[in-house]
């Protein structure tokens, strides 16, 4: 089925709800025969979503979805579909604008699109709308979600700057909406959390252009693994920095843990893989943003897994394990990249070099290494 069968669906995303808007408008006034399609959580606490479709006129309908299961992200993951299949079948639409609430994350959405939608909807692109000069207020806003009044349900644990982090990170292509009062470290520290995105000025002629540019839901999700992500190259601009720091040698992992204050506040955002001695076998994800720190445990190391078990990986797991690849601990490694303006690069170095294995802890290896305080089992050991 090609393009002429299908309904173009582009996704634009941002927790800068004015900017949103403004490429919103800007989409619907440059595509012929566009629509946007919001869902707004924020009356989620009487009851319902309020859905409204709108073309470069104005509002075309305007409704209210109950919650599902008490939640309004849920009603949103159900009506999303049902209603842009509605679009495609009217045979009038050109291009579908899904514009989402200032806290849904991009990634989920983009995906039931592409899965749900498969044979009706094509996904052609995921944009976030960005004001360059509230990319650091919001990535260093550490307030929750629920307090903010963001959250998108009940059980919401994030906060803004994660939840903007990871809008930013994961669109291929960011539109500015440009200020005058925007600065050359404004601009630089958005270029350094995303160095491949494409930026387009949302008055340009581009935005259309990219609006329809193609997208691959499967690459996406992968540069977001934290085992194969593409995580920042090291930078110096305009008074922001980026720091790629990568060893073999594992952390100790109480050194480690008395540490984390310090390193997560030493950047505005960081984020990558380590290991630990006493957990020589789980790959970890570290994810800090607003002076929050999220460790998970990500799965096993490829290193860890029988010979039989490579064949279920993805292809781009193994690829992105061969280039990490060392003769004694495979692809285990310590990646970790911060980004700030300011960043103490020196120190940050001291004190993560601070956290590895000393040479005499090294040689008792890993069998001795499981002596060592488990000082992460609160934070990576569910509660029975």
């Amino acid at each position: 089925m090609d393009r002429r069968d299908t309904l173009p669906v582009v996704v634009v995303a941002g927790l800068h709800a004015e900017a949103r808007r403004t490429v919103v408008g800007q989409l619907l006034t440059m595509v012929p025969r566009s629509v946007a399609l919001h869902h707004d959580l924020s009356a989620a606490a009487s009851g319902g979503v309020e859905r409204t479709v709108r073309d470069a006129g104005g509002t075309l309908s305007y409704d209210t979805i109950p919650l599902v299961d008490d939640c309004a992200c849920c009603a949103l993951r159900e009506d999303l579909v049902p209603e842009l299949e509605r679009q495609a079948a009217s045979g009038l639409v050109q291009l579908a604008v899904v514009e989402l609430w200032d806290s849904v994350e991009p990634q989920g959405m983009a995906e039931i699109i592409a899965d749900r939608g498969r044979g009706i909807l094509e996904l052609t692109n995921v944009i976030t709308a960005v004001d360059p000069t509230l990319v650091l207020p919001y990535l260093a806003d550490g307030d929750d979600l629920q307090d903010a009044g963001l959250a998108s349900a009940r059980a919401d644990r994030r906060t803004v700057g994660d939840t903007w982090a990871r809008q930013v990170e994961y669109a291929p292509v960011l539109a500015l909406v440009h200020d005058e009062d925007a600065t050359d470290e404004d601009l630089a520290l958005l270029a350094q959390l995303h160095p491949t995105a494409r930026q387009v000025s949302c008055r340009s002629a581009g935005l259309a252009r990219e609006a329809f540019a193609g997208f691959d839901v499967e690459a996406a999700a992968a540069a977001q693994h934290p085992a194969c992500c593409r995580l920042p190259q090291q930078a110096d601009a305009a008074g922001v920095a980026t720091l790629v720091w990568q060893r073999r040698r594992p952390f100790h992992p109480e050194r480690l843990y008395l540490a984390l204050e310090d390193l997560v506040c030493a950047a505005a955002r960081s984020r990558g893989r380590f290991w630990l001695a006493d957990r020589p076998d789980t790959l970890l994800a570290w994810d800090a943003a607003g002076g929050a720190l999220s460790v998970e445990n990500a799965g096993p190391w490829l290193a860890a897994l029988p010979d039989g078990a490579w064949d279920m990986v993805p292809a781009v797991r193994r690829a992105a394990a061969a280039l990490d690849w060392h003769g004694e601990h495979g692809d285990r490694c310590q990646h970790l990249v911060f980004t700030s303006p300011g960043l103490d690069q020196d120190g940050l170095e001291e004190l993560l070099e601070s956290c590895l294995l000393t040479d005499a802890e090294y040689a008792v290896g890993p069998a001795g290494w499981q002596r060592f305080p488990a000082a992460f089992a609160d934070l990576l050991d569910p509660v029975p």
